[in-house]
């Protein structure tokens, strides 16, 4: 057996996760023949079946699939090395680009923030703020090295630290609704609901909680959007720790019932696995990763 190539193996892999020759070229940008004749080599370099091709479509061989578990770990240890060369090439950064989502405590955050760069002051941070879909976007657009928001959870493009627990609780002045707080759910309707105005340039905008067929009064951020509901100006929801003196001090009220419900945000620290980061994104990470058992909560 003669020694296979990276490319032979990219096309294998290709065919693999594509379910076929064609769909595996066009992932590659490689023309179809290119894929299947390197496909074939391989096979043939290797003394292999990896597919059986009697049907329409190729289909793995037991031979194929257990090649296939070797060769996929392999490809992403190459994927690995490639970033990590990279992130060599570098050198110190001399900015850093972060996000701070609407629902982060900002205390806690920026003091964790600071004391990094206190410690870096040749690396100038270049700090947003964003709601809603905003700190997504900028960090799948390149705009962001880091942010500290929300994400979903699932996405394998992201890696993660855990932060911050925010419980959101909908509330209004005393008195905004004419009901008790616990059925003050059908009365909402007529009401002017206040939401934050989702910070995405060209994504599709989200909505949270909304009340279908509510007015609405749309802030930038959750501190205005306290102040018009303590003003009575509105109602919503608003995170536990911009609140807890409020309610303990009678300046709001919690609203509950039937379709009315608060929720949970995990804030975290993301970034993306797919794109190289720095020697000062690095130590970053790593400052965040072992500041976060003090911080979680």
């Amino acid at each position: 057996m003669t020694g296979f190539t990276l490319q032979q193996l990219q096309c294998f892999d290709a065919v693999v996760r594509e379910g076929g020759f064609q769909a595996a070229a066009a992932r590659l940008g490689r023309t179809h023949p290119t894929v299947f004749t390197a496909v074939g080599n391989l096979e043939a370099q290797l003394g292999l079946a990896l597919f059986d091709r009697s049907g329409y479509r190729a289909r793995l061989t037991d031979a194929g699939r257990s090649f296939h578990d070797k060769a996929r770990v392999f490809l992403h240890e190459l994927q690995a090395l490639e970033r990590h060369a990279a992130q060599l090439s570098l050198g110190e950064e001399g900015e850093l680009r972060v996000v701070i989502g609407d629902l982060s405590p900002l205390p806690e955050t920026l003091a964790l923030l600071r004391r990094f760069f206190d410690d870096h002051p040749a690396t100038r941070l270049h700090l947003h703020f964003e709601a809603i879909s905003g700190p997504w976007e900028r960090l799948f657009d390149g705009a962001a090295d880091l942010i500290l928001h929300h994400i979903d959870k699932s996405d394998s493009r992201l890696e993660f630290i855990d932060l911050f627990t925010v419980t959101l609780t909908p509330v209004a002045a005393p008195g905004f609704v004419d009901a008790p707080a616990t059925e003050a759910a059908d009365r909402l309707k007529s009401k002017v609901q206040c939401v934050i105005r989702d910070t995405a340039r060209h994504s599709q905008p989200r909505d949270y909680f909304l009340v279908e067929g509510a007015r609405q009064l749309t802030v930038s951020d959750q501190l205005m959007k306290r102040e018009l509901i303590v003003q009575g100006m509105g109602w919503g929801h608003l995170p536990d720790y911009l609140i807890a003196d409020d309610l303990a001090g009678g300046r709001l009220v919690a609203l509950s019932g039937p379709g009315l419900t608060g929720g949970r945000a995990e804030i975290v620290a993301a970034r993306r696995r797919d794109v190289a980061h720095g020697p000062v994104a690095e130590r970053l990470w790593d400052h965040i990763a072992a500041q976060a058992s003090a911080v979680v909560g």
